[in-house]
């Protein structure tokens, strides 16, 4: 079933003001568990968790900055 626009652009709200700082948190977490690695090493890690929390929620964002596609325009 697929969400609605507005379903769609609530969700992603959520997501980015609630998800994600409880993701950063986590990953920041368990990378203090370990002794510290390298800078770049560090980096590494830091850049890829960042785009890996973002793909399970690719279809929310999809297409949520643009306008409403069910919105009719009586102009």
């Amino acid at each position: 079933m697929a969400l609605s626009y507005k379903a769609r652009r609530r969700w992603a709200l959520v997501i980015l003001l609630v998800g994600l700082p409880v993701y950063i948190v986590a990953a920041v977490s368990v990378i203090a568990l370990f002794d510290r690695p390298s800078f770049l090493v560090e980096l590494l890690i830091y850049v890829g968790l960042g785009i890996v929390w973002a793909i399970p929620f690719k279809f929310v964002f999809k297409g949520v900055g643009q306008e409403d596609p069910e919105s009719v325009d009586t102009e």
